[in-house]
């Protein structure tokens, strides 16, 4: 079934074409979430709430782009606001740690590469590290990005680049300390 047509039989109220629409889009949905927060628990919270966004908005899709464009455009949306709103928590976990460690409560063995990783990535800005994971993580393109995030083409570019080059920086001095 084509697009048009699930759009069509979702906004007459067809459970079976909610479920459907809901279907084809989840698993996309679920792990851009998951790639932006790091936090299945998080991740599950905001695909759920990206749906419901999505399905009481659906009368407000015009077909300019994609359906999956602007179900992934609701996404990245509530992903954005979801994590202003739970950043001052994670921040505060992190404070706790490093207290921790500075006290000799903890001791740590060097954290290993995807630890590094995924730590640089959640300390790049947002733009950056929302453009980031969609680009290099889950394949879309700058057009798709541009479109889903509101802005243009280049700037979509320039921020990947800008990523990059911040996770380069951050990557090569986790290398000297291991070779150190």
């Amino acid at each position: 079934m084509e697009d048009s047509q699930l759009l069509a039989k979702v906004r007459a109220g067809d459970p079976a074409a909610e479920r459907a629409l809901y279907d084809a889009h989840v698993d996309r949905v679920y792990r851009l979430a998951y790639r932006m927060t790091g936090d299945d628990a998080l991740a599950q919270d905001f695909t759920q709430e990206a749906f419901i966004r999505a399905f009481n908005k659906l009368h407000t899709f015009r077909g300019d782009s994609a359906l999956s464009t602007w179900i992934h455009t609701v996404t990245t949306s509530v992903i954005l606001n979801g994590l202003r709103k739970v950043k001052k928590f994670r921040t505060s976990e992190i404070d706790l740690e490093k207290a921790r460690a500075v006290s000799g409560e903890t001791s740590r063995a060097e954290p290993d590469l995807r630890d590094r990783l995924r730590q640089a990535v959640d300390g790049l800005p947002d733009g950056y590290r929302t453009v980031f994971v969609m680009h290099d993580i889950e394949g879309y393109t700058h057009d798709e990005i541009a479109g889903a995030l509101g802005v243009a083409t280049g700037t979509s570019k320039a921020q990947l680049s800008r990523a990059r080059a911040k996770l380069r920086v951050e990557l090569a001095d986790f290398a000297e300390e291991v070779v150190a």
